[in-house]
């Protein structure tokens, strides 16, 4: 795998995704150093793939993390938003842990697609397939045939994922997800027909019950701690009984009273006249009333018989009856018998003459949710999929529309109450996991980036003044070494003019005593003393001897050999002359001539 592959720009302005993996960056991630090279990215799929193919429950960092090989930031960085999705979607999906936890599975597969597609990792298909395992939200990991089936088509997922790893191709895929939806749908028709035919069933089974839990109540009441004759008992315990149930039967159809004669009250009614009559204990006081009911009774017994019942009444049964009330209107005594355990025990429950139904909104407010019983992998999930009218009792399901029981109303609210039945959370779909997750981290991203900028700011402003900082420094230090130089050029200018001062002052010195020396060897020339002028070349220099000193104006007069060629100087005139080389003195002596041209001869060089 290589990084060479084209990139967004690092931006939001990109899609959300792709800046996402170039430029996020979350702290403990194994990221490379620098940028690698195209050849030195590892190539993950085949980790990638071991990973999906063992199912491991892992996260891709921590595998990626466990192995010493060189990763990408935009792999790294794929790795944790495959782990930030499917770790959202384990939180928050609403299904069942153990089908949330075989999903999250795919984090290996949206990894590598993510490093490889970038924001084309989930097509539209994947995320469709993804949202529609709401479907699935009532799983429970039963075993069940239904239950067994979607384990079965995961299962196939594995293989389906690894064919994509192994041919670099996410077709298999978006295959398997088209399939699974056009099954979904016909699943769905199904469970639409099985669902309302259970239903159908399960509310004639309702008003079965109800009929026939009326009917032994309404027994149970009447005959409660009565004693009567045993023909009598077998004929309410039998036939009144099914009179009873259908009235109720006639009423629970109908919605209300079946006829305008109201034929379960005056089947209650006759009920309790019966009992009055055939039990000594009750009716024994009140002769004149006993004749006056007893009349009647047998009468009244037959036509609400024939008006409810669709079969005739058998004449034997209410032979019986009439014996009964003539040997009680005779005052004849009868053996008696325990009413409700003749001849078996009567099992009945009173609340069934007080039952109070739900609250239509109540019913309302929680046909078709989804409960929860247990924790973790042992949690079972039931749909209430209606209340079944009459009896109150709940209709439990599963996703496939499989009866899973049915459940008293007043047994549900309590177990709700105490907690043991939990409502369902509302599902997160996947798409909407996606988009918040991706919202949530691009949030993230905008801050680091502007952290990054303002960082990236605040270095250059550091650099600058740094800079800034630096040049100010060589200036100053440029500014010192001139200061030095210029006081090191001072200092020699000053030894410089010192020097010359001193060398000067020694010129002026030995002028002054060469002048002296030589003002005092003028002085000093005798009549007929010589001396040498220099000539300009090639003229050879003349020798001349002092002729006449005039002491008046201090002229010296001299002449040539031959007395010819007369030339005066002043003393001075002549002074500054041997001083200047061009004339010099000849005197009588060695001494004098030594002592002269040394005098002379430091003039000249002093002077150069």
């Amino acid at each position: 795998m290589s990084d060479s592959r084209k990139h967004a720009p690092d931006g939001l302005a990109a899609s959300p995704i792709e800046a996402l993996l170039n430029g996020i960056r979350v702290p403990d991630l194994p990221y490379p150093p620098g940028a690698l090279a195209a050849g030195a990215v590892s190539d993950w799929r085949p980790l990638l793939l071991s990973c999906w193919s063992e199912q491991r429950d892992e996260r891709v960092t921590h595998v990626i993390r466990s192995v010493n090989l060189d990763w990408s930031i935009r792999q790294v960085n794929a790795a944790y938003l495959a782990d930030r999705i499917m770790d959202v979607f384990l939180g928050t999906s609403g299904l069942h842990p153990e089908l949330s936890r075989r999903i999250a599975r795919l984090r290996f597969f949206l990894a590598w697609r993510l490093d490889a597609a970038g924001g084309e990792a989930l097509s539209p298909a994947i995320v469709q397939w993804l949202d529609g395992l709401g479907e699935w939200r009532g799983w429970s990991n039963t075993r069940g045939r239904s239950n067994r089936a979607l384990l079965d088509q995961l299962d196939g997922l594995v293989s389906v994922v690894s064919g994509a790893f192994d041919g670099n191709t996410v077709a298999p895929v978006l295959q398997f997800c088209e399939d699974w939806q056009q099954d979904a749908a016909k699943r769905a028709a199904q469970i639409d027909r099985l669902s309302q035919r259970l239903l159908d069933t399960e509310q004639g089974a309702a008003r079965q019950r109800q009929a026939d839990q009326v009917a032994r109540a309404l027994l149970g009441r009447a005959l409660q701690d009565r004693h009567l004759p045993e023909t009598v008992v077998r004929f309410l315990r039998d036939d009144w009984y099914r009179l009873l149930k259908q009235a109720v039967w006639s009423d629970v159809q109908a919605g209300g009273p079946s006829d305008g004669n109201d034929g379960l009250k005056h089947g209650r009614k006759l009920l309790e006249w019966l009992v009055w009559a055939c039990d000594p204990a009750l009716s024994d006081g009140q002769r004149n009333r006993l004749y006056q009911v007893g009349e009647q009774l047998g009468e009244r017994v037959s036509e609400v018989w024939q008006r409810l019942m669709p079969q005739p009444l058998t004449e034997g049964a209410l032979a019986d009856i009439e014996r009964a009330l003539v040997a009680r209107l005779r005052g004849e005594a009868l053996p008696v018998v325990d009413a409700l355990a003749t001849p078996t025990p009567l099992v009945w429950e009173p609340e069934w003459l007080s039952a109070t139904p739900p609250a239509p909104d109540i019913i309302d407010a929680v046909t078709g949710k989804w409960f929860v019983w247990g924790e973790g992998a042992s949690e079972e999930r039931r749909r209430l999929s209606a209340v079944l009218p009459g009896t109150a009792e709940i209709l439990w399901t599963n996703g496939a529309g499989v009866k899973l029981g049915l459940q008293a109303w007043a047994s549900f609210e309590d177990e709700r109450a105490s907690g043991v039945a939990r409502p369902l959370p509302e599902l997160t779909p996947f798409g909407v996991v996606l988009a918040r997750t991706v919202q949530e981290l691009a949030r993230v991203y905008a801050r680091q980036k502007a952290q990054r900028e303002r960082a990236a700011a605040e270095a250059s402003a550091r650099a600058e003044a740094l800079r800034r900082q630096q040049a100010e420094e060589a200036e100053r230090r440029r500014l010192e070494a001139e200061a030095r130089e210029a006081a090191l050029a001072r200092e020699r200018e000053a030894a410089r003019q010192q020097q010359l001062a001193d060398e000067a002052a020694e010129q002026a010195r030995l002028l002054r005593e060469q002048t002296l020396l030589v003002q005092e060897q003028v002085a000093n020339i005798k009549l007929g003393g010589w001396i040498v002028v220099q000539q300009a070349p090639p003229l050879e220099p003349r020798r001349l001897k002092l002729a006449v000193r005039i002491n008046a104006s201090r002229k010296l007069v001299f002449v040539d050999r031959l007395g010819l060629n007369r030339q005066e100087w002043k003393e001075d005139e002549l002074v500054a002359g041997v001083l200047e080389g061009r004339i010099r003195l000849l005197g009588s002596g060695a001494e004098f001539d030594d002592t002269l041209t040394r005098v002379v001869g430091r003039i000249r060089v002093g002077r150069h």
